[in-house]
This record gives C-alpha cells, sequence and structure tokens, in this order.
C-alpha cells in the first residue's frame, strides 16, 4: 500500500512542479494571450468583409478602407502612446481616471511579467492583445457613417477619438487603479469600452455627418450577402479569442469564456430567425441570422467570464430580440445609422452588461461578485458613465475635424460611388452594380427577400 502511494506521489510531484507561481511566465498562458490576439486581430478583416457586404456595390472597397485604415492608424498610436494611457500607472490622483507616459513608444514593454496586469504573461503579449481591442473599437464606429464620410476625416477622427476617447475608458474600467474597476463595475472583454463607447460615438457621427443622399428608403439593401455571412463567421471565430483570451491564462476560466461566446451567439441567432420567420416575414434571412449572431456576441462580451453557459445562451436570445426590435423601428426615427451600429452594438452591449450584473456568480468567477441589485447599478453607472463620456466627446471630435476637412463626400461623389471618388478603385467590373441600377436591386432584393420585407415595413 505504501509502494502504491509513493508511486502516486511521485507522479502528482512533477504536475505540481509544473504549476508557475504568479510573476513568472507561464507558457500555456502565454501560447493562450498570442493566439487570441491573433484571433482578434482576424476580427477587423472580417468586420470589414460584414460591413462590405452590406453597402452598395459602389462603395464596397471604401466600406473595407474604413475598416483596414484603423490597423494601421491605431496600431501606430498605440504602441507610440495609447497603451501607455491606458494601462500603465498614472500620476498621483489622476491614476484613477488616465495612464501615465512611462511606457511611451513600448518602453519597458518586454519579455518579464507585469504583475498587476497579466502575472503570468509576459508584458509584451498582454500589449499585444489588448491593442486589437483599440483597433477594432473604432472601426465598429465607421458603419453608422459608411457611404458618405471622407477618408481623410474618418482617419483624422479615429486618431484624436482613439486617444482621447478610448484610452481613458480602457483606463477606467480595465487598468489596477481605474476607478470604474475601484468600484466593482464588471467588463470582462469590452462590452462598455468597445461596444458601447463606439456605439454611442456611431450614433453621434451618423447626427452630425447627415443622412445620404438618395435614398429612396432608409436603409440600402445589401448588395453581397455572401460577403456579410463571411464576416459575422470570421468575427465569431475571431471572438472566441477576444472574449476567451481575456481570462489571461489556459484554466477554467477561459473554458467558461470559450463555451460563454458559442452559446450566447448561437441563441441570438436562432432568436432572430426564428423571429423574422414565424413573427414578421414567413422568411429567415441570411443576414438576420448573421446580424443575430453578432448581437450575441457584442452582449456576452461583457459577461463571458461571469456567468454559466445557461445564463449565456438566455443573454444571447433577449440582446437578439431587442436589437432586432431597435433595427426594425431606428428607420422611423429618421436617422441614417447606415448599418445600425447602434441597434445592435449599442443596445445589446447595454444587455449584456445589465444583465451580468443579475446573472453573474462567483461559481463561475470567484473573482467577481454575485448578481445582485448592487451590482446592475454598478453595472449601470458603468454604461450611463461611458455614454455620457463617449457622446460628449465624440460629437466635440466630430465639430473639430469638420472644422479642418470637410467630413462628408459631396453630392456627385455621392453619387457616382465612394470606391471611384476615395480610392480610384471598383470592386467590381459591372456597370450595373456600380450604377446602383433598379436591376442591381431587384436582384439584391430577391437574394434577400425578408430584409426587403423588413425595409418596406418601415417605410
Amino acid at each position: 500500500m505504501n509502494k502504491i502511494a509513493t508511486f502516486a506521489l511521485g507522479l502528482a510531484l512533477p504536475a505540481l512542479a509544473l504549476a508557475t507561481p504568479p510573476g513568472q511566465v507561464d507558457s500555456g498562458d502565454t501560447a493562450l494571450v498570442l493566439v487570441s490576439a491573433g484571433l482578434v486581430l482576424l476580427m477587423t478583416p472580417g468586420l470589414a468583409f460584414f460591413y462590405g457586404g452590406l453597402v452598395r456595390a459602389k462603395n464596397v472597397v471604401h466600406t473595407m478602407i474604413l475598416s483596414l485604415v484603423c490597423m494601421a492608424v491605431v496600431g501606430v498610436l498605440w504602441m507610440a502612446l495609447s497603451y501607455s494611457l491606458s494601462f500603465s500607472p498614472g500620476y498621483g490622483p489622476l491614476d484613477r481616471f488616465v495612464g501615465g507616459l512611462s511606457w511611451l513608444g513600448l518602453r519597458g514593454v518586454g519579455g518579464e511579467v507585469a504583475k498587476d496586469l497579466a502575472p503570468t504573461v509576459p508584458h509584451a503579449a498582454f500589449m499585444l492583445f489588448q491593442a486589437m481591442f483599440a483597433v477594432i473599437t473604432p472601426a465598429l464606429i465607421s458603419g453608422a457613417l459608411v457611404e458618405r464620410v471622407r477618408v481623410k476625416a474618418f482617419v483624422l477622427f479615429v486618431a484624436i477619438w482613439s486617444v482621447v476617447v478610448y484610452t481613458p475608458v480602457a483606463h477606467w474600467v480595465w487598468a489596477p487603479g481605474g476607478w470604474l474597476r475601484q468600484l466593482g463595475v464588471l467588463d470582462f472583454a469590452g462590452g462598455t469600452v468597445v461596444h458601447i463607447n463606439a456605439a454611442v460615438a456611431a450614433l453621434v457621427g451618423a447626427m452630425v455627418v447627415g443622412r445620404r443622399r438618395g435614398l429612396r428608403q432608409p436603409t440600402v439593401l445589401p448588395h453581397n450577402v455572401p460577403f456579410a455571412i463571411l464576416g459575422a463567421g470570421l468575427l465569431w471565430f475571431g471572438w472566441l479569442g477576444f472574449n476567451g483570451g481575456s481570462a489571461l491564462g489556459a484554466n477554467g476560466l477561459a473554458a467558461y469564456a470559450f463555451s460563454n461566446t458559442f452559446f450566447a451567439p448561437a441563441a441570438a441567432a436562432a432568436a432572430w430567425g426564428l423571429a423574422e420567420l414565424f413573427l414578421f416575414h414567413g422568411k429567415m434571412s441570411g443576414v438576420g441570422l448573421a446580424s443575430g449572431a453578432v448581437a450575441g456576441m457584442v452582449a456576452i462580451t461583457p459577461a463571458a467570464g461571469y456567468v454559466t453557459p445557461f445564463a449565456a445562451t438566455l443573454i444571447g436570445a433577449i440582446a437578439a430580440l431587442a436589437s432586432l426590435t431597435a433595427v426594425r423601428y431606428r428607420p422611423r426615427l429618421g436617422l441614417d445609422d447606415s448599418l445600425d451600429v447602434f441597434a445592435v452594438h449599442g443596445v445589446a452591449a447595454t444587455l449584456g452588461a445589465l444583465l451580468t450584473g443579475i446573472f453573474a456568480t462567483k461559481g463561475v468567477n470567484p473573482d467577481a461578485a454575485d448578481g445582485s441589485l448592487r451590482l446592475l447599478g454598478l453595472q449601470a453607472l458603468g454604461v450611463g458613465v461611458t455614454m455620457i463620456w463617449s457622446g460628449a466627446l465624440s460629437y466635440g471630435i466630430f465639430k473639430l475635424v469638420g472644422a479642418v476637412t470637410p467630413l462628408r463626400a459631396d453630392d456627385q461623389d455621392e453619387w457616382s460611388g465612394m470606391d471611384m471618388s476615395e480610392s480610384g478603385e471598383r470592386a467590381y467590373i459591372s456597370s450595373d452594380l456600380d450604377s446602383g441600377s433598379s436591376d442591381h436591386h431587384h436582384h439584391a432584393a430577391a437574394a434577400s427577400p425578408a430584409r426587403a420585407e423588413l425595409h418596406a415595413a418601415a417605410k
């Protein structure tokens, strides 16, 4: 019997020795974060396909450029300035609101562990993972402005917004000294920092830039439904890293976050598609399924590491129905949020953040709080503060950029298409597609009848 016990102890000791204490690099945790950074990087090109498929053919290249340019501009700014402002220790009392300048140009950000940020992951890996969040956030804003915003104005807006608006919110919520984090506001992977922040800026931008010219209906038909479905699939794939990697370790918490990032979008796609089929159109559209899945991804983002898979399924379904309702009623408001950024990202993220306050459980994340009225109130505070901050500053930045360079294209450029006027390129060599002719709209309507009926009902 003693021999068996000794043998078992001999097997257990190597496993115990492999456990990496905080403050030392763990290869498994590092691998998870680096792979997740690659998955999140894929989300921005995925967003480009999703948005690109939903616009008219004459604007698809321009729409995709607005996503890709964020990878370039925000990436450079993240290295030079934004990472330091987001996560480095601030100066005295200011640390509650914004980081300092100690990591400018990524000085001191290398292979060592940043104990307060990711205790078993190299500092450079954590920085890179967070860079991908900073990149996709302003890209989301472009969906409200496509088909009329000028690239020059958008690039200038993104450069200012990513530093002035994004970095403080990231510091409030995720940095050790951030005031919302210290209060106990929960945002596992970016419900407030990414989605509400971007959605409010998108809503403000749509109001400032104004409606597209010459539309006979409040929302155009998608020119390429397969592009939109492909984009949604790439987003879903990347979102596993977006949420799962936010556990910052190859552990049970990551397993919950990965699982929830499947079940919530699955339930959301089912809820949206079935609502189209049985309540509204008698048809289930590909764009509807894709949009529902995206709403579920958004809603589970703040909750992914705090709730059970059953709760994640409920969150996804509720958010999808709320976003579908917002999409259907938005045109009646006369607001031209081109691709319903606020209706999907704003509505779903708000619900996800609030429902985190109800469904959060220490059984999933011992470091969090159980759902309660107090936690619900804190979540509402985080949502409200982010909305006010992003809305007010985004309005000022749009006005500032508009004073420097025109925000939107002129009549002729908008009519002929932003692809040629802004990039000198065409997505397709087809006069029917480029002209936005009635034949094109007829074929698009045939490809997505449920979408066409939805738009007709909204007129």
